[in-house]
Order: structure tokens, then sequence, then C-alpha cells
């Protein structure tokens, strides 16, 4: 069994919904090397946020990024690197906040690359601001009147942008957690996973949730107009319930594939070139 423990002290909370995530993806790694997948061929890329530490508990390659930034900087790793599984971890104010262009535009282009969103809709680490999924009223240090804004669905906005994988889970779902993980990270294209997360300090939402969450019996994540619905069942404001698991899921073409023939091209070009100037 390979060691992905490092030496870092970890400095979470207790009962931090954090520590679910960290659990879930080493569990998918180790699994991963079992079937033979070598480890070095996997990038972690994270942001500012308390859920950037991720980066210092496993023992991978990793890359700390700007905030807003982790899907520029997974993006740029992919098209250097094709062989290589890159993974990134964000926050809902990472990067439904300021990185959303980022996002919107990593679907649209559905690079191959697995984005695993940290919800749990505060900012945590600057102690208690709302994000663009805080409900309407949340109050906190910016908002001690309560929030005047409705939260955004990102699932819908990721599902509109192009998105070609598609998944929520819950900080008590481990086990769901480990299967969507597993399944996102070797979905040929952009997959994003929303894990409704729960900071305890913050914005204390396990028995929220708790209450609601559930697993459809039968859903099929080809249908676009079935996951388009399940996505708009809960909006993140209502107390309908929550549906969690594999919402979308489709096969396409990825951006990185149609790179390669351009990369072809500019290399050609490059010989060209160096040809001439050695005969001048």
């Amino acid at each position: 069994m390979i060691n992905l423990a490092t030496n870092a002290q970890n400095t979470w909370c207790t009962g931090c919904g954090n520590f679910a995530i960290l659990s879930a993806i080493k569990s998918v790694l180790q699994s991963m090397a079992e079937d033979g997948f070598p480890l070095e061929n996997v990038v972690l890329v994270s942001g500012i946020g308390c859920h950037a530490k991720i980066v210092d508990y496993i023992n991978v390659n990793s890359f700390y990024s700007l905030h807003g930034r982790v899907v520029p900087v997974a993006e740029a790793i992919k098209l250097s690197r094709s062989n290589v599984r890159v993974i990134g971890f964000s926050g809902d104010g990472d990067s439904y906040g300021e990185g959303m262009e980022h996002l919107i535009f990593a679907a649209k282009r559905n690079i191959d690359i697995t984005m695993i969103i940290h919800n749990n809709r505060v900012y945590g680490l600057t102690t208690g601001q709302y994000t663009p999924t805080s409900p309407l009223g949340f109050k906190g240090r910016s908002t001690p009147f309560g929030s005047k804004e409705l939260p955004i669905n990102p699932l819908e906005v990721m599902l509109a942008g192009g998105a070609t994988f598609l998944a929520r889970g819950t900080s008590h779902g481990l086990e769901l957690l480990k299967k969507i993980f597993k399944e996102a990270i070797l979905h040929k294209g952009f997959s994003l996973v929303d894990v409704l997360q729960v900071c305890v300090t913050f914005d204390n939402l396990y028995e929220y949730y708790d209450k609601r969450i559930y697993e459809p019996p039968a859903h099929d994540p080809s249908d676009r107009t079935a996951a388009a619905a399940m996505i708009r069942e809960w909006d993140y404001d209502n107390d309908s319930k929550i549906p969690l698991g594999i919402i979308y899921k489709k096969d396409a073409g990825t951006f990185d594939e149609r790179f390669k023939p351009q990369e072809k091209a500019v290399d050609r070009d490059a010989k060209i070139r160096e040809y001439l100037e050695r005969r001048i």
C-alpha cells in the first residue's frame, strides 16, 4: 500500500467537512495506484481558502494557485502534459466567485480536468463572509443584517456551460464521494463535483443537509433534460429535497485532443524556421 500521508500538521477545525473530501480522495488515489495507474502522473491544484490545505496532506505532485485561478493552472498543466491526470480543488468563493469565468470556459472547451468544489457556502478562512451560494438573508461578517442576494445554482451554470460530467456529494456521504470522485477523475472531459462540505465554525449545515439529502433510485445521467430537472429540484435557497450522485455524463471530444494537431503544426513550423536559419 502506498503511503499518501505527509508530515504537515492538519489545521482544519474539528468536524470540518474537508476531512471527508481528504479521506475520499486519498482512498481513490490509492485504488488507482493499485489498479496500475502511476501516481507520479497525478497533479493536484488548489486555490486560496481552507480547502487549499488539502494538497499539503497528500503525498503527490501539487501546485498552489492564486485566488480563483485553479482552473487556468489546471488547464495549463493538462495542455503541457497530456498523460497527466489533473485534479483541481477549489472553494465556492474561490471558483463560483472570483473564478466562475474560468469554470465556464473550461466546461465550454471540455478540457480534460477534474474540479472538486468544497462548497461550504461561506468564506471560512476569512471568518464568515457570504459567497455566491450563501442563502438569501445569510448573516456574516460582511452582511450583519443578512445578505440581500439570491444564491446561484452552480450546477445549472455548468450544465449550460457545456460540462460533460456533473455530480453532487456531501460531507456525510463518504462512500458516495469515493464513487463520484473516481468516476469524475476517469471521465474523459471536464468534470465537476459539487461537494456540500460543511463549515462547522461559520455555517454548520449538517442537520440541514441530513434532513434533505437523498440518492434518486433511478436516474439516467445521459439524459440532459432529466439532469436539468434534477439540478433545479434544489436551488440552494429552498427547503426541498437535495438529490445526490452523478447527475450528468456525456462522451464528447476534448479540447486537449483538438489541440494536438495544432501542436504538431507548430512543431513542424519551428523545424522549418530552424532549417531556414541554418541555411541563411
